[in-house]
């Protein structure tokens, strides 16, 4: 058989919508433009508000707080509500004692009659009290930096506290208790003496003690017990 004369396998059949897929077609209706062909307007200059007011900024509060007088020098103001601010701004600070607060006032100008005014009122409603703000004196200075009675008795008079709160107060002090925090120091201080002779080690103890204020019956009895119990000590 002629080779020729053998017929072609017929051409595969293409399914009109595949077709039809297959050409991308352009959905944009006629008349309009594609979003893709226009350009997006420049963004212009920041719009004033309204009235042409730029707005304030935080600079602007900064500069009129600082051109505000203090309320001490305005010659209008009540010479006691300006007393009571000072007072009220001084506790918000810190605690502060009678005299302390007493001594800012003469300070700022204040005269001294408005001033125990103040004073004597503020200690009815309970914002000062002396007794309270040497007992926190006390604690903090024990717990900070391991005074002793001595050493607490003059922070209480630079403070301004009175001699009569001042006794009271450490009169509440645990002799036991001081004992231990001399104990502490001590065993803080033989760590970085490590090796040194004990006559060393005692000189410089005992001035330690002696600056934090503790008695020297208590300071030789807590060196006396570390040097003994010190491994470089120790006797074979």
């Amino acid at each position: 058989m002629n080779p020729f004369d053998r017929q072609s396998s017929p051409p595969d059949f293409v399914d009109p919508a595949d077709s039809a897929a297959s050409v991308p077609v352009d959905e944009t209706p006629r008349g309009e433009t594609s979003p893709d062909d226009t350009e997006s307007p420049a963004r212009g200059p920041r719009q004033r508000r309204r009235g042409g007011h730029r707005r304030r900024g935080a600079g602007g509060d900064q500069e009129r707080r600082r051109q505000a007088p203090a309320p001490e020098q305005d010659p209008d103001a009540n010479p006691y509500d300006v007393a009571k601010t000072i007072v009220l701004r001084q506790l918000t600070m810190a605690p502060r004692s009678r005299k302390q607060l007493a001594d800012k006032l003469a300070q700022r100008g204040c005269d001294e009659d408005i001033a125990n005014a103040v004073l004597d009122r503020m200690t009815e409603v309970g914002l000062i009290d002396d007794e309270a703000y040497a007992r926190m004196l006390v604690r903090s200075q024990q717990a900070g930096r391991g005074l002793a009675k001595r050493a607490l008795a003059q922070e209480l008079r630079k403070k301004g506290v009175d001699d009569e709160i001042t006794r009271a107060t450490l009169d509440e002090v645990d002799p036991e208790e001081e004992k231990e925090r001399a104990r502490a120091l001590v065993a803080k201080k033989m760590r970085s003496m490590h090796g040194l002779e004990a006559t060393v080690q005692t000189r410089r103890l005992a001035g330690m003690l002696a600056r934090k204020g503790y008695s020297s019956s208590i300071s030789w009895a807590v060196i006396r017990e570390a040097i003994a119990t010190a491994p470089e000590h120790e006797r074979d």
